[in-house]
Parts: C-alpha cells; structure tokens; sequence
C-alpha cells in the first residue's frame, strides 16, 4: 500500500513582487480525466498547512495546492498589501499558472474568493466551495465583543483562543502551539486590516448569488439560515451542513468534507 503524498513547497511571485507560498501535493498517477487544479485558500492568520490532511486525500486522484496569503504560513512578510483587493490580486497570481481550477476558500479566504471572481471573473473555474463563511444573506453573523480590542492588549492569549476555538476535535497541543506561532507572524496592525469591514454585506450576497460555475457551501450551524437563503435565491447551489463541526470543519470531520469534495469535483465541475 502506498504511503502518504509528499507535500513540497512550491513558490510564485505576485505582480508587485511578493514571494508567495505553495504546497502541493501531486497525484499518485495522472488521472484518466484531466481533473482541475484544486486550489484552497485558508482563513484568518492560518497557514496553507492546515489543510495538509485535504491535501493528503485529494492526492491520490486530483492535483492540489493550498496558497498560503501573504504574510502568512512560509510566504514572503511585505510591508503592505493586506487588504482585500491585493488578496484578491495574489489569488490570481496563483490561479493563472493553471487552466482550469475549483477553488476552496475558508473563512476570510471564502470571502478572498470571491472577490476574486468580483475583480477577475470566472474564466478556467470549474467550481466554487465556499466553507464555513458569511456570504451576506441573513441572519448576519454574531459580532464577537471586544475581537480587536483583545488581540491588541493580549495578542498571543487571544490568538491562542482563536485557534482553540476553531474545532470541537481534540488537537495535540504541538498543533495549536504551531498554528499560533504561525498566525503571530503579520505583524498586527497588518493582521487586523485584512478584514473587509468596509464593504457592505450586501456585496458579497450580490457576488455569491451570480457566481455561474458550480457552487458548494459547506457550513457549520451558524451559517445554516445563510445557506438556505442562499440556495433559495441561486438554484443549484450545492449546501452542506455540519452541525457537529467547529469552524475548521475539514479538521473535525475530514473523512466527510474530504469525501464532499470529491464528489464535488467529480460529478459537479464543468468539463469533467
């Protein structure tokens, strides 16, 4: 029995000369159908390595990477561009290496991807996932009192909650000690900046809604009225909901989410 895929580092460089991070990880022989390029985008702070175990399942049959933004993970610290048009710009420098891509955004990431697809358009997406994020339909999400304030006079005790806070499975604490050094690597003000909190909700309802390729919302309970909102006003629209998950849904519940997203990409992309 073979044994796990090899992930490697890749890197590219964006338009303004960021070095950016890839990790891959390539099929254990090339597919009978020219699969899309699966690209995921991770959330908030979080490295590309988060989704190493959905790289490691997708590896047997699809071509995979995970992007980690700048800032983040093992890409290049640049004095600027964390905001999200230029997010939306390095996501672009990555997806244009390849033909044809499903794109997977979690969290802060979904909303990168589609305003990616608001700046970019839609050419060589076979799909959309969008994972455990607010897209804009009601009910809005519940505002977390007192968020910057706490990261600003407690960083690392805030982080720290941040991670912990985003699964119901239990990690090793190697795990969580890891993803917070990583998270604490943008410097703060950069961090805190990369939320889009200047654009109204309205703005990513009316991006979601025209998306043409096939779309899967993956959502934990918070998110649920969300989806079916969603899914009622743009036929077609793929939902799935875990209601026993925590927010990194593809980490307490990975046999699942890797399963969906195969199914996915195999029954749902244009041109497979």
């Amino acid at each position: 029995m073979a044994g796990p895929a090899q992930l490697q580092n890749d890197f590219l460089q964006t338009d303004d000369g960021v070095r950016l991070n890839l990790l891959r990880a390539a099929p254990a022989q090339e597919p009978r159908k020219r699969h899309p390029v699966v690209v995921l985008v991770p959330g908030w702070c979080m490295p590309a390595s988060i989704w190493s175990e959905t790289l490691q399942a997708l590896a047997p049959r699809y071509r995979a990477v995970a992007l980690d933004p700048r800032g983040q993970g093992d890409s290049e610290i640049p004095v600027d561009g964390y905001h999200i048009d230029r997010r939306a710009d390095d996501l672009a420098c990555c997806v244009e290496r390849f033909e044809r891509v499903v794109l997977v955004g979690w969290s802060l990431g979904a909303l990168e991807v589609l305003q990616y697809l608001h700046r970019h358009g839609e050419r060589g997406i076979d799909g959309l996932v969008l994972v455990d994020s607010s897209v804009g339909e009601e009910p809005p999400p519940f505002p977390v009192p007192g968020f910057r304030e706490s990261f600003q006079s407690d960083r690392i005790g805030a982080v720290e909650r941040f991670v912990r806070a985003m699964f119901r499975s239990t990690r090793s604490e190697g795990e969580v000690a890891e993803l917070v050094r990583s998270a604490m690597r943008m410097p703060l003000e950069a961090s805190l900046s990369l939320f889009p909190s200047h654009l109204p909700r309205d703005h990513w309802r009316s991006i979601a809604r025209k998306v043409k390729a096939p779309l899967l919302y993956a959502v934990t309970a918070q998110f649920a009225q969300q989806a079916s909102n969603l899914a009622a006003a743009r036929p077609g629209t793929l939902i799935e909901t875990f209601m026993e998950a925590g927010h990194a849904v593809f980490a307490d519940e990975p046999g699942r989410f890797n399963r969906m997203l195969s199914d996915f990409i195999d029954g749902s992309c244009r041109g497979v």
